[in-house]
């Protein structure tokens, strides 16, 4: 059980105001600021390359804390700038030629669609959204009737950005490896706030982030490649890193998933995920998991009992994203009538998930995310907030 009074001291801003956008940025640590401003404190006081060498044995072993966190091993961890670094990264890797097919759930993110669009329209691939099964969840059923040889990639959205539902991966792995396609998982809005066991799931890539549910900083990201999917993949984007030059005209890869690293990096930033991984594992991700369910619950029910307010969530399994309108206001005159209440939100639109809007006919929801660190007062506050009169 998550300790809300020792939580919420470690997180000072979380007392001023309701702060319910950890799906967007949300509130590190102190724990994480003081890493962070201590690494660039040292920068300044012996230069960028120093300071990261009396740091090497932590960045090293943050390899083998991620893997914990994400139930791989560390050399099948690399550190990024961000998820969409990371998936960027993996999906550009993934060999794909004329007469190709990706297949991608109904939930699948603006920031993943238009690089698959694109791609597919340069090789001559297709992408076809997977119909969701009644409860909002990718349908299995309806994946296995679409899978072929010809399917060299399924996306699979663990958590959508527009909603608390929860997509089952197991089953999906499992019917895309009948046909010898890679799983390539968007854990973006899940890693920090549901339990990931990649080993487990048997998925074959995985990104993620630092700034969500993590509560590291921003420009922090992270993927993972299960090692016996690495030798199939064709790295794009590689520097020193990534390989070493060996001679005048040969250069030789890593065989390991830091191939998919780039040589630059904040290692500040770095250091404050590193701190942010240690902070949950020290929680308890089932314990986390377990708050984040509630408190998200919680604020359905209450904002269920508010008249003219819908809340829009699908899923079967629902994790921490409460997604709902208020009738007759739009959702940004929504966010800001919550700004002044000092609860903040956020809105999610059809640019971000189109599949998934159009289909429920949705131009824009409001988006609360409470974490762990919001108490059961301060959730009762938000929707008093929008309670008419």
């Amino acid at each position: 059980m998550i300790d809300l009074h020792a939580v919420r001291a470690d997180t000072p801003a979380c007392h001023r105001g309701v702060f319910l956008d950890s799906a967007g940025s949300s509130l590190p640590p102190v724990q994480v600021l003081d890493e962070v401003i201590g690494h660039l404190r040292r920068e300044a006081e012996v230069g960028g390359y120093r300071a990261f060498d009396e740091r090497l044995a932590d960045l090293e072993a943050g390899y083998g804390l991620l893997a914990s966190l994400l139930g791989c091993e560390p050399d099948e961890v690399a550190f990024t700038d961000s998820a969409t670094r990371s998936w960027l990264a993996l999906f550009d890797a993934v060999p794909l030629a004329a007469g190709d097919r990706v297949l991608v759930t109904e939930v699948e993110y603006a920031g993943n669609a238009i690089p698959l669009l694109r791609r597919a329209a340069e090789v001559g691939a297709t992408v076809s959204p997977v119909p969701s099964s009644p409860g909002g969840e990718v349908d299995v059923a309806a994946l296995r009737s679409m899978l072929d040889e010809r399917v060299k990639l399924v996306s699979l959205v663990h958590v959508p950005t527009n909603g608390g539902l929860v997509n089952p991966v197991a089953p999906v792995v499992s019917a895309a490896h009948e046909v010898g396609a890679l799983v390539l998982l968007d854990a973006c809005q899940s890693v920090g706030q549901v339990p990931l066991d990649a080993a487990a799931l048997g998925v074959d890539l995985v990104s993620g982030t630092g700034r969500k549910w993590l509560r590291g900083p921003r420009g922090t990201g992270f993927l993972v490649v299960r090692r016996d999917v690495l030798p199939r993949l064709r790295p794009r984007q590689v520097d020193m890193r990534s390989g070493t030059w060996t001679s005048p005209e040969e250069y030789r890869l890593r065989s390991d998933a830091r191939v998919f690293e780039l040589w630059e990096s904040s290692v500040a930033d770095r250091l404050g995920l590193l701190a942010a991984v240690r902070y949950a594992l020290s929680l308890g991700m089932d314990a986390i998991a377990a708050a984040v369910r509630e408190r998200a619950s919680y604020l359905r029910a209450g904002l269920s009992s508010v008249p003219g307010v819908t809340v829009h969530d699908l899923g079967t399994e629902r994790c921490g994203i409460v997604s709902f309108t208020v009738e007759g206001r739009t959702p940004a005159e929504v966010e800001a009538h919550l700004a002044w209440h000092q609860v903040t939100v956020t809105v999610s639109g059809a640019t971000s998930t189109q599949y998934d809007m159009t289909r429920r006919a949705l131009p824009e929801v409001v988006r609360a995310s409470p974490h762990y660190f919001v108490s059961p007062a301060q959730l009762d506050e938000a929707v008093a907030a929008l309670r008419p009169g």
